[in-house]
């Protein structure tokens, strides 16, 4: 029997007025998560030891967020195997908003590039909330060193096939170092390090000639004369260190590196709160005392959207992806 008209046209009516309701249900639950969070303390942590980079980038942000959302943000230290530890435990978090992760590109690039099997992700793993930080790296060597330049160290380190070697913590490290060697035609050594502190005091000791390290430990050190920094991998001298040359003008062409510190959390975070982490993050990384702290540091305040974060990690995979198989490094 056909059905009338009017009648197929009341029913698509209610279907349409139960899709919208099922909708505006959904919005408002979205929103009325955003409205009470957080009615606890957060979680925040970063998977390497106190005193790096990351840590202290963390610990800005921690203090800072606490102090805007008016509960505790309890920062963490879990480390463990370049980061993994504490990206694993996150990843398995519940997705409440109540546990995060400082995640530094060594979690969301080089490691998934580096790895054979992760036990996270990097793509479908976490809620991604926004990019904190971005800074170059620093080539650099024990100020003793009869070095001047990357020329000479390149010479030297041929010279003294036994003793070439670099501090490395994690992938961002390695692969720069890969890179640098691809370009140059040397044949360095990793030496591992638990933290970029301990990078730099096994090139200060003597442990290893070089290695590309992140500034926000290391400049104290340049600062008092115990290191000396060859050259940065950013694309042009930092503002604040105009004095240091880049890889290019030091006549190698490529090393173009920029570490980043991002804020992940578990995926499955409702997307009102992963918003509401968004909006507060980059209002502390734009407000002009944090501003003035990373500069003290060598870091610049980023910002931006998770997804915008999330695509140029992927971009940053395939890249590096390419190195890997250039160098011949086996996957762990």
């Amino acid at each position: 029997m056909r059905q009338h008209k009017s009648t197929r046209r009341a029913v698509l009516g209610a279907m349409v007025a139960g899709l919208t309701g099922v909708a505006a249900s959904a919005a408002f639950a979205q929103g009325d998560a955003a409205a009470g969070y957080p009615k606890q303390a957060i979680k925040m942590l970063v998977g390497f030891t106190p005193g790096g980079g990351n840590d202290i980038i963390g610990r800005i942000v921690a203090q800072k967020l606490g102090e805007r959302l008016g509960q505790p943000v309890v920062f963490e230290n879990r480390a463990g195997a370049g980061g993994i530890v504490a990206a694993e435990f996150v990843a398995r978090a519940a997705p409440d908003g109540y546990t995060l992760l400082i995640a530094p590109i060594g979690t969301t690039v080089f490691n998934p590039v580096l790895f054979a099997k992760l036990p996270y992700d990097a793509d479908k793993s976490f809620s991604w909330i926004t990019m904190v930080a971005d800074y170059p790296l620093y080539l650099t060597i024990n100020s003793k060193l009869p070095v001047k330049n990357v020329k000479e160290l390149v010479a030297h380190a041929k010279a003294n096939p036994n003793a070439a070697n670099y501090s490395s913590t994690s992938g961002v490290f390695q692969l720069t170092n890969e890179m640098f060697k691809l370009k140059t035609g040397t044949n360095f050594e990793m030496i591992p390090f638990k933290s970029s502190n301990e990078m730099i005091q096994g090139i200060i000791t003597g442990q290893s000639m070089m290695g590309f390290i992140d500034p926000t430990a290391l400049m104290p050190q340049y600062k008092a004369g115990v290191v000396r920094i060859l050259a940065t991998t950013g694309a042009k001298r930092a503002a604040d260190y105009p004095e240091i040359p880049t890889m290019a003008e030091e006549g190698v062409d490529g090393v173009i590196v920029s570490g980043n510190t991002a804020l992940v959390g578990p995926a499955g975070i409702p997307t009102a709160i992963v918003k509401k982490l968004e909006t507060e993050v980059n209002l502390i990384v734009k407000s002009p005392d944090v501003i003035e702290r990373f500069k003290t540091l060598a870091v610049y305040p980023v910002g931006g959207t998770g997804e915008e974060h999330a695509a140029l990690a992927a971009k940053d995979r395939a890249m590096w992806r390419e190195v890997v198989k250039a160098a011949k490094i086996p996957l762990q």
